[in-house]
């Protein structure tokens, strides 16, 4: 129901306007984006991750996709509503909008963080107050990275075809989009998948894969679902246990053993599978920090060689 959830209310490890550590050095840059018409904050579990690892993560909503994007002088622009008939042929034709602006927003932002790292200033200031102390300079951008959930790892995809500065990529879970399905990419680059969503089913993934001459891996998590790559994983299983159930017209003893014949309000497993939340966050965290730091740090792992105990849901798909 509407208001049953204070999603403000959310706590995470982060707080706005943190400085630069002093003494950490120039940071790698790794640039984030969600899924078609999510909100950058719903990657918030793995980029504060690779952010505790010393990455500088900038994390993009992008305008008339978002719900709102808030610009430099407090003016906010809101999501353009959607087509009143999403047909294939409609939806084909509105990600592949979305890409192409969302490739040129990365872009932009690559160029003001490329300002950054060489001492200058940047367009506007951060829509909250002043940029956080000491992250004039910071940025590296001789190891860069792209990471995106959905269309967000499409359009990463495209970005390390693209962009020179863009070293390797990481696909949460998406259908490529655009020419990056037919080009594949050079550099290194790693797919995550749900356990339903493989290149027998998914056209772009095969011609991609097929196409793509660089170092490459694709990892299976068993019983995820498309929404396990976002914050939901964590987040709806919570919210489903606090929430009322409701009453179920299915018989008791089709209700996965509840014999009360109630269930979750929210349907969690449509969205987030049936893998364990904490142990598909860790995994993803993992692999995720894993790529980067050998690919961005040469940083030398196994984990991507054989199969590690740790993270028996996780398979590699050759």
């Amino acid at each position: 129901a509407k208001g049953a959830v204070d999603w403000a209310a959310t706590r995470t490890a982060a707080r706005s306007g943190a400085p630069v550590e002093r003494g950490a050095g120039r940071l790698p840059v790794v640039l984030f984006g969600s899924g078609d018409g999510g909100p950058r904050t719903l990657g918030t579990t793995l980029v504060q991750d690779l952010a505790s690892r010393g990455y500088l993560v900038v994390t993009v909503d992008h305008t008339y996709e978002a719900d709102q994007v808030e610009f430099p002088g407090g003016r906010v622009v809101r999501a353009l509503p959607l087509p009143a008939k999403l047909t294939p042929r409609v939806i084909a034709a509105l990600l592949e909008r979305h890409a192409r602006a969302r490739l040129a927003d990365m872009r932009f932002v690559l160029d003001q963080v490329t300002a950054l790292g060489q001492g200058r200033a940047i367009q506007g200031r951060a829509a909250g107050g002043e940029m956080p102390a000491g992250l004039r300079g910071a940025p590296d951008l001789t190891r860069v990275g792209a990471l995106g959930q959905s269309l967000g790892g499409s359009v990463a995809a495209q970005l390390v075809h693209d962009d020179p500065r863009v070293d390797a990529g990481v696909n949460l879970d998406g259908g490529y989009v655009g020419p990056v399905a037919a080009t594949g990419v050079a550099r290194p680059f790693l797919q995550l998948a749900a356990q339903t969503h493989t290149r027998d089913n998914e056209p772009s993934w095969k011609s991609f894969w097929r196409a793509s001459t660089g170092w490459k891996r694709e990892l299976r998590f068993k019983g995820a679902a498309h929404g396990s790559f976002t914050d939901l994983q964590a987040l709806l299983p919570q919210i489903a246990a606090a929430l009322p159930k409701a009453q179920s017209e299915a018989q008791p003893e089709a209700q996965d053993g509840k014999q009360d014949g109630k269930q979750s309000a929210v349907p969690v497993a449509d969205f987030v599978g049936t893998i364990d939340p904490q142990r598909s966050v860790a995994a993803q965290r993992a692999y995720v920090g894993a790529f980067f730091d050998l690919h961005l740090r040469g940083k030398p792992t196994r984990l991507f060689q054989e199969p590690d105990s740790r993270f028996p849901e996780v398979s590699s798909i050759p």
